[in-house]
C-alpha cells in the first residue's frame, strides 16, 4: 500500500455522536496522511477506514472532536460534520 495513504475511503461508524447526524458507513472522506493515531480507549473512536487494516478516521472525548482525514476537502460527508460541529452543543 502507498504511504502516504493519498485517497478515498468509506467510513465505518463505530458509535453514533452529534456531530455524526446525517453521516453514516458508506460515506466518503478524503485522506492524505503518512501516520495514523491509535486510540487509547475503543470508546473514543466514532469511526474508522479500512487501509490494510483499520485506521482511526474520527474520535472525540468530551467537547474535542478529530478527523484523520480532510473534511474540508471531503464533499458532502465533510461539509456535513462541519456543519454538525458549528452546531455541536456539547
Amino acid at each position: 500500500l502507498k504511504v502516504p495513504h493519498m485517497g478515498w475511503n468509506d467510513l465505518i461508524v463505530d458509535r453514533r455522536h452529534p456531530v455524526l447526524e446525517g453521516i453514516g458507513t458508506g460515506d466518503h472522506a478524503y485522506f492524505v496522511h503518512s501516520y495514523h493515531f491509535r486510540v487509547a480507549d475503543p470508546a473514543d473512536r466514532l469511526a474508522h477506514v479500512d487501509y490494510a487494516g483499520d485506521i482511526t478516521a474520527i474520535v472525540a472525548k468530551g467537547n474535542m472532536i478529530g478527523t484523520q482525514f480532510h473534511p474540508e476537502k471531503s464533499q458532502k460527508a465533510g461539509l456535513r460534520l462541519i456543519a454538525n460541529c458549528l452546531t455541536w452543543r456539547p
